[in-house]
């Protein structure tokens, strides 16, 4: 699936048009995009492909980001490429319909939503408000919650992360595009587009940054000073095996306290938050908000199924932007864990940028600017 690092990189510098640095799904879906376009490719990870926040997630792709019709408006372009996937050969998605549902408590919740409905049904989401009842009849487990309303998209799937980081990579290896692994990237020339790895330097005509948690030194190599947050490490849990007669739900999240489950096989896959320096004691919460918000669950034994770290924007929104050369530099990062549901077309829009085509949408909302930074 990747090419290994000693192919040329050695010694003198080695020609390429574009390079990407980072292999996690968002570098891979540009450097399909950026190959299927006829551009000359090289990708570098310093890992194995998907090692960062892509191993990190709950394998759920969804439209409907709540507050966030920008980020929406990404996840719906990229949901209808995922659908389409199959039509490449050798790179079937699995995806797996069932739904998203948000748990509305307080009236505020209510209210925010109604707020923000307009905005988000012109982002092209299928959501709409539903009542405590129907919310518990698509999730029989919630229990005797203060339950006043619930959120509900149709468009939320299962699939599975690693699988679509196989398919992006033997797509962009297909269309042309050079994979290397195993390669840190320790510093970057834009100006004079230089890229240093521990095995020798690389030219280009373009760098493109889509590092993830590693992006903020990159960019600011760059001159572009993005308010990136720290890394923040992200953990999900998994439960023992459940009763057989579990009932298939939707994903689902308690909006009060970030609560978010859904079912992967015989077990519960458990998001909340991030665990911080006191990681005890936010399982201990996790364990709590699950047995308050879902009885039939309570004292059910919770293990570590993944941990990672996810780059973060200030408002959960990725940047993406582009810096003409030559030698030109884009970036596509702080996805706030929003990547898997937004990369085909964050590779879609860099590809455009670079191209100077046009995106289709107002990229203006994601590039940096004093709002963004304010």
């Amino acid at each position: 699936m990747s090419r290994g690092t000693s192919g040329g990189m050695s010694g003198a510098a080695t020609g390429s048009r574009v390079v990407v640095i980072g292999g996690g799904v968002i570098g891979l879906s540009i450097a399909f995009h950026l190959a299927e376009a006829g551009v000359d490719v090289t990708l570098l990870e310093r890992g194995t492909l998907g090692s960062g926040a892509s191993r990190a997630t709950a394998d759920v792709v969804r439209s409907y980001f709540a507050g966030n019709p920008v980020s929406s408006a990404l996840a719906v372009r990229s949901l209808d490429a995922y659908r389409a996937f199959p039509s490449r050969p050798g790179t079937e998605l699995p995806l797996r319909q069932v739904g998203y549902l948000v748990l509305f408590t307080e009236p505020e919740q209510v209210a925010a939503f109604e707020a923000d409905l307009s905005a988000q049904h012109a982002a092209g989401v299928d959501v709409g408000l539903i009542s405590a009842e129907e919310a518990r009849e698509r999730n029989p487990l919630i229990g005797d919650l203060p339950l006043l309303a619930a959120a509900y998209s149709p468009d939320a799937y299962i699939s599975d992360t690693s699988a679509i980081v196989t398919a992006y990579a033997r797509a962009a290896e297909q269309a042309g595009a050079a994979l290397r692994t195993g390669c840190p990237v320790t510093a970057i020339d834009p100006e004079a587009g230089r890229v240093q790895t521990a095995d020798g330097e690389i030219s280009a005509d373009a760098i493109v940054c889509a590092a993830g948690a590693w992006s903020a030194s990159l960019v600011r190599c760059a001159g572009v000073d993005l308010p990136l947050t720290e890394p923040i490490e992200q953990e999900l849990l998994t439960t023992d095996p459940l009763p057989p007669a579990t009932p298939d739900i939707p994903v689902t999240l308690h909006a009060a306290s970030g609560l978010l489950i859904r079912l992967r096989g015989d077990r519960l896959l458990i998001g909340m938050g991030y665990p911080g320096p006191d990681r005890e004691s936010w399982r201990r919460d996790v364990a709590l908000r699950l047995a308050e918000t879902y009885p039939s669950l309570a004292g059910v034994a919770l293990h570590t199924a993944v941990t990672g770290l996810r780059d973060a924007s200030p408002d959960k929104t990725a940047f993406i932007g582009h810096q003409p050369g030559p030698p030109a530099f884009l970036y596509a990062t702080g996805f706030s864990g929003h990547g898997l549901c937004n990369a085909p077309a964050a590779g879609e829009l860099v590809r455009d940028l670079y191209l100077d085509q046009d995106p289709g949408m107002d990229v203006t909302a994601l590039a940096l600017s004093p709002r963004r930074t304010g």
